[in-house]
């Protein structure tokens, strides 16, 4: 059986192994959300790469983390720009920058992709400027492409603020109309959902039906976010998705903040409600680390990525989305010659 055979038909939410998750890609070695950062998750051991998605002025799905478009990209350089700066309205904060849906794709498409954590991974400069902005098109037959009888290659497209970014387009609608245009609406298809908004997760659902793309609810770790972890609200979200996404934060520590021992309530509890759980994110720098995990005191240097990949697995997660796919798929291969 394949790794992601188990997603085809619904309520089919147990794997029969953890799958790696390429979180952008891989952005720990390339910068993300490129072809090049894809390519390498996939090569890596990725079964699925994640791209975020984002909507361009003129109504066509793009890939990036975020809408604004500064970090990722080198648009700071193109005087051509510089009156599109502007401050906006973002998740209740003021963000000012260069926005994706102000500029259509022809636009987009003239900029280049740089390292958006230069000063963490400092060795990803080296291919600033040689790839642009994809659509998520592109992404869905990069990972088409890829695929081959032996294994599948999908695609976990996270649909970023949808009520903010989208400005007056419905982000919902767009995605629905492209992915049939793909022909990539089944639950066994190329593409999965995932996004920490249910009602953009309910509409896709309504649009796309029962038989639909398997989707995720991304929790926040924010205290509001915690009734949806509770037996109630994951019963809720069993009825338009197949999985949850919660932080690596809230599977591994405890709320004392020590290391979760034995299996995981929270795992165990989506199990129960039919919910496979699929962690975010995994990332190697003591940055990024839980204490009892780093290696040394400097936030950029390699802390135990592997241990931490270990440790979730031991908690009984069903993936793990990572910037670095060949840690995870070292751990699952680890695992596997243990059972």
């Amino acid at each position: 059986m394949h790794a992601t055979e188990s997603l085809v038909a619904p309520p089919a939410t147990r794997l029969p192994r953890p799958v790696v998750i390429g979180h952008r890609g891989a952005p720990a070695y390339r910068p993300e959300h490129t072809a090049a950062s894809y390519e390498l998750a996939i090569d890596l051991g990725a079964e699925l790469i994640e791209p975020d998605v984002v909507i361009s002025r003129d109504g066509v799905l793009v890939v990036r983390h975020e809408s604004e478009l500064s970090w990722s990209t080198d648009i700071i350089s193109r005087p051509e720009f510089a009156d599109r700066r502007t401050t906006k309205d973002t998740d209740g904060e003021a963000c000012t920058g260069w926005f994706a849906e102000d500029f259509t794709l022809a636009e987009l498409r003239t900029l280049r992709a740089v390292e958006r954590m230069p000063e963490l991974r400092p060795l990803n400069t080296a291919y600033d400027g040689r790839f642009g902005i994809l659509t998520l098109a592109e992404v869905i037959h990069l990972a088409r492409t890829r695929s081959t009888d032996e294994r599948q290659i999908r695609v976990l497209a996270e649909l970023k603020h949808p009520v903010w970014s989208a400005a007056d387009l419905p982000m919902a609608e767009l995605v629905t109309e492209e992915l049939r245009r793909l022909g990539a609406t089944d639950a066994g298809g190329s593409v999965m959902l995932q996004s920490f908004d249910p009602a953009v997760l309910r509409d896709l659902r309504a649009g796309l039906g029962e038989q639909g793309p398997q989707m995720v609810q991304l929790v926040h770790d924010d205290p509001v976010s915690d009734r949806m972890v509770t037996p109630a609200g994951l019963r809720e979200i069993s009825t338009y998705a197949q999985a949850i996404g919660p932080s690596v934060q809230r599977v591994l520590l405890s709320r004392d903040g020590r290391p979760v021992a034995g299996r995981s309530p929270l795992v165990e509890q989506a199990h129960r409600a039919d919910l496979a759980v699929f962690t975010w994110t995994l990332r190697a720098e003591n940055a990024f680390l839980p204490p009892h995990l780093r290696v040394g005191d400097v936030p950029g240097a390699q802390g135990d990525a592997l241990g931490e990949a270990r440790q979730l697995l031991a908690l009984g997660v069903d993936g793990l989305i990572t910037d670095s796919p060949d840690h995870a798929a070292r751990a699952i291969a680890e695992l596997l010659t243990t059972v």
